[in-house]
């Protein structure tokens, strides 16, 4: 039987080829662009998608290089917040307090605000090494903080007060953390110029958000840091100060009892 009887034959336009998915059919669209910001083009994409009407039963989603940076930021995101637990945990076992710590955790937030800042201002996207950049400022700019805390705690131990204590460490440690940042920063201006060859679409970024997030924490840790010390263990200080008056009143009125 010819197919003419069974079937109207023409030319007609089809796709080439049908891939599926667990019996589903998909199609993939490649999008190439010359841009390095990846979340900026993805997030033009998200909001094209959004804007199309598309038949029931059909679905668009982001995949490839997008998807994989999202994944990327979802795992660095959880390594910082592993990353602060550690911290933690490791100045108090140093410090041997409960509430120091958090007063130095203040400076990563303000290290990342100044790393953002650097960041807009140089006009370099927001990738995954800047985030690796921001995990390694975790670690960079508490080192300082301990440092001069650890050292204020030390004039305290002496008999000094919390004022006096506070004056005495930061004054002494003014010059070795601006040197240790300075140093840091110096020897990362040349990545952060982009002047690294190749590689520079990955060193860059971490440079630049290294080197922001170095200048706003050092000021941190020398104006902020010492005025948040003051303000909480100046209190605690006072609290066990009427205290032991009290009690030493109560002892006095039982001797003469």
């Amino acid at each position: 039987m010819p197919l003419s009887d069974l079937a109207d034959v023409e030319v007609t336009d089809g796709p080439v080829s049908i891939t599926a998915e667990s019996s589903t059919p998909y199609t993939d669209l490649t999008i190439v662009s010359e841009s390095d910001d990846l979340g900026g083009m993805s997030s033009a994409i998200t909001e094209a998608i959004d804007d199309i009407e598309l038949p029931g039963g059909a679905t668009a989603e982001l995949g490839g290089s997008a998807a994989d940076q999202q994944q990327a930021f979802q795992q660095l995101g959880l390594a910082m917040l592993a990353a602060i637990l550690v911290v933690y945990i490791v100045m108090v076992a140093t410090l041997k307090s409960l509430l120091q710590p958090l007063l130095l955790l203040v400076s990563v937030p303000f290290a990342a605000t100044g790393a953002i800042l650097l960041q807009v201002a140089t006009g370099l996207p927001l990738g995954v090494a800047s985030l690796i950049g921001v995990l390694m400022l975790i670690g960079i700019v508490v080192t300082n903080a301990i440092v001069l805390i650890d050292l204020v705690n030390q004039f305290r131990n002496r008999g000094n007060d919390v004022r006096e204590a506070t004056f005495d460490g930061a004054t002494r440690r003014v010059r070795p953390i601006v040197m240790t940042a300075l140093a840091t920063i110096l020897a990362l201006t040349p990545m952060a110029l982009g002047i690294t060859g190749h590689g520079g679409f990955i060193s860059q970024p971490m440079a630049v958000v290294v080197i922001g997030g170095l200048l706003s924490s050092t000021l941190l840790t020398l104006v902020v840091l010492p005025a948040l010390y003051v303000l909480v263990e100046g209190r605690r200080e006072k609290r066990a100060n009427r205290r032991a008056e009290r009690n030493e009143q109560k002892l006095q009125e039982a001797g003469l009892a």
